[in-house]
């Protein structure tokens, strides 16, 4: 399914419970995965690899994962980003589409509706 081709996935959550079950999942279906506790944590490396989707919590400390994907298009980072959260808002919504982040998933998430995004990403 993946290769070196098509990039590695950012699952990028402070929640280490569903950050290492999102990796689980993905890795078991054949991404390669990064794992991040925050945006600070991942904002190091974001040039070093080549990232075929990021997949962002909404809610973490310090900086929002919204003002992480503000930040990567401030720097020119186009890759596709999906963003989880447990209370999405239309606000959330409109301000995720001006941003260019390809959906918004509320938890739980289903893992065939996951997988589906990060397909189509």
């Amino acid at each position: 399914m993946t290769g070196p081709e098509s990039g590695a996935v950012a699952v990028v959550d402070d929640d280490d419970a569903v950050r290492e079950s999102l990796q689980f999942l993905l890795e078991a279906a054949g991404y390669d995965v990064h794992g991040y506790r925050s945006a600070r944590a991942f904002l190091p490396e974001a040039d070093h690899y080549h990232w075929r989707c990021l997949l962002i919590d909404q809610h973490m400390p310090c900086v929002t994962g919204l003002e992480l994907v503000a930040q990567l298009r401030g720097t020119g980072h186009a890759t596709p980003a999906l963003l989880i959260t447990g209370s999405k808002t239309a606000e959330m919504d409109g301000r995720a589409a001006a941003l260019g982040v390809t959906a918004v998933l509320e938890k739980p998430l289903a893992d065939t509706d996951l997988l589906r995004y990060l397909a189509a990403a």
